[in-house]
C-alpha cells in the first residue's frame, strides 16, 4: 500500500511515533469507550502534542461513535481517520502560473530551517526538470545570503543577490526581470526573518510583496511559511501570527525528524487552515517531501 516515501516519513517520524505509541496502547486495552477512556485518549493526545482544538474535535467524534461501545480495532481506524481528514488538501506541491515565471515567496522566523528548506526546494524544482532562480532577499543578515550562494553553488541555482544592507525589493525587483527576461520556470524569494514584532521587517515583506505583484502578473503565486517541527506549540503560534500580516498559501514543516513534537502538524492546519505542502524529513538534499496525509498519519502508527 506504501512505497519509498511511507518508509522514509516512518524513519522520519521515530521521536514523535514513540509519543503516539500513549495513543496506539489505548486502543489495545479491553473495555468500553466510557467517561474514563475519553478522558485518557484526551490526555495522550494532547501529550502527542495534537493540540487542544483538535484533540476536543477528536474526542467529541469517538463519543458521538462509540460511546458505550466495546473498544477495538475500529475505534482505531475511526481515529486515524479523523486525523487524515483534518490533514487532507486538495492542493499538494507549487501551484504554477499558467505562463511566465512562477513566483514564490518564503518567510519565517530565523532558526526555523527557511534557508535551507530554498535550496531543497529549488533542488527538488530543478529535478522536476524546472529553471530555477533564487533572489536573497533577506539582506539583513551576510549570513544568510553567503548560505543560499553556498546552497545555490552546490546545486549549480542561479541566485540574484545585493550587498548587506541594500534594499530587499530591489533583489525582487532584479530577481522578476532576469526570471522574465531569461525564461526561468520559477523564482523563489528569500525574505528576512521576523516576528510579527519587527514592525519595519513585517513593512518590508510587504514591500517585496508588491514588487513581485507589480513585476510578475499573478504573483506571488505561492506564499510558503516555513515552520519547524520541534518548537511544537510554538510553530501554532508563528503560524497565526504570520497568517495575520502575511496572505500565505501554504507550509513547509522542517525538522521532523528531530522532533517528538511531529503532532503539532494537526493543530497547525486547524488553527490556520493552510495546506501542508512539503515537509522536511532529514538533512540532504532529497529529504524535503511533498505532504502525504495517508503516509504521516500511517507511520503515526505503525
Amino acid at each position: 500500500m506504501f512505497g519509498s516515501l511511507f518508509t522514509k516519513i516512518k524513519k522520519s517520524l521515530a521521536r514523535t511515533r514513540d509519543v503516539f505509541t500513549g495513543v496506539v496502547d489505548l486502543f489495545r486495552g479491553r473495555g468500553k469507550v466510557d467517561k474514563v477512556f475519553l478522558a485518557e485518549l484526551e490526555k495522550r493526545l494532547y501529550l502527542a502534542d495534537v493540540g487542544g482544538f483538535a484533540v476536543g474535535v477528536i474526542v467529541d467524534r469517538v463519543r458521538q461513535a462509540f460511546q458505550d461501545k466495546e473498544v477495538s480495532e475500529d475505534v482505531q481506524t475511526f481515529v486515524k481517520q479523523q486525523l487524515r481528514e483534518m490533514l487532507s488538501d486538495p492542493s499538494p506541491g507549487i501551484s504554477y502560473a499558467p505562463s511566465g515565471p512562477t513566483v514564490v515567496m518564503i518567510v519565517g522566523v530565523n532558526g526555523s530551517g527557511k534557508t535551507t528548506t530554498i535550496a531543497k526546494l529549488a533542488h527538488r524544482l530543478k529535478a522536476d526538470g524546472k529553471k530555477v532562480l533564487v533572489a536573497a532577499c533577506d539582506t539583513y543578515r551576510a549570513a544568510a545570503v553567503e548560505q543560499l550562494t553556498v546552497w545555490c553553488q552546490r546545486i549549480d541555482c542561479d541566485i540574484v543577490k545585493n550587498a548587506q544592507g541594500s534594499d530587499p525589493a530591489s533583489v525582487a525587483h532584479d530577481a522578476c526581470e532576469k526570471a522574465k527576461a531569461r525564461g526561468f520556470d520559477v523564482a523563489i524569494v528569500d525574505t528576512a526573518g521576523r516576528l510579527h514584532t519587527q514592525a519595519h521587517l513585517m513593512r518590508e515583506l510587504e514591500k517585496i510583496h508588491k514588487v513581485v505583484t507589480r513585476q510578475v502578473e499573478g504573483a506571488p503565486h505561492e506564499t510558503l511559511m516555513v515552520l519547524d517541527a520541534t518548537t511544537g506549540q510554538n510553530a501554532v503560534t508563528q503560524a497565526e501570527m504570520f497568517s495575520k500580516s502575511v496572505k500565505c498559501t501554504g507550509i513547509v514543516l522542517t525538522k521532523l525528524d528531530g522532533s517528538a513534537k511531529g503532532g503539532a502538524i494537526f493543530a497547525i492546519k486547524q488553527k490556520v487552515g493552510l495546506p501542508v505542502k512539503y515537509i522536511g524529513v532529514g538533512e540532504s538534499m532529497e529529504d524535503l517531501e511533498p505532504f502525504d496525509p495517508d503516509s504521516y498519519v500511517e507511520a503515526l502508527f505503525s
